[in-house]
């Protein structure tokens, strides 16, 4: 398991993590995103669709009512929010499992409600750091995880100027 953690000053700098992110990945990731309501889960995975090369014209935004989104890029993009997520048995109607399962990335917002997500791939935990500013807290676990997030934070820590 690798760990790294930054904060973020604006939902343009979270975008642009967000963006490099997507930028470094190269296979199947499973994204699990915590944090409570206006934390940046939406704006991280907007980024995250640009950095796969889903193209700009192509609004990037939260499934709350139909549970997930597909995006083509470079990597097929699913993305799930399960905020309304009414029982387990609507991740059975979707297919959840068979995403997890798949190919491309599959990033879930409000992940504490998907039963078992805790699994290898890249958690990612937003909170409030000030009116602006967002504290992300990144967890990586499996080997594709553990590569991405270590090529994450020496490019932006080169980028910052601190390495």
């Amino acid at each position: 398991m690798r760990t790294w953690s930054l904060t973020t000053a604006c939902a343009a700098e979270t975008r642009a993590l967000g963006e490099t992110l997507g930028a470094l990945l190269t296979e199947h990731l499973i994204v699990g995103l915590w944090g409570d309501l206006g934390t940046g889960k939406t704006c991280l995975t907007q980024g995250l669709a640009r950095g796969l090369g889903v193209p700009v014209e192509e609004p990037v935004t939260s499934p709350s009512y139909t549970l997930m989104n597909h995006y083509s890029g470079r990597l097929e993009l699913h993305h799930f929010d399960l905020y309304r997520l009414a029982g387990p048995e609507d991740l059975v109607d979707l297919g959840f499992d068979e995403y997890l399962q798949g190919g491309g990335v599959v990033v879930v917002e409000w992940a504490e409600r998907a039963p078992g997500i805790e699994t290898e791939g890249l958690s990612i935990r937003l909170a409030h750091a000030g009116e602006e500013e967002r504290r992300i807290d990144f967890v990586a676990e499996g080997r594709v995880a553990e590569a991405l997030l270590a090529r994450l934070a020496a490019t932006l820590t080169t980028e910052r100027g601190g390495g």
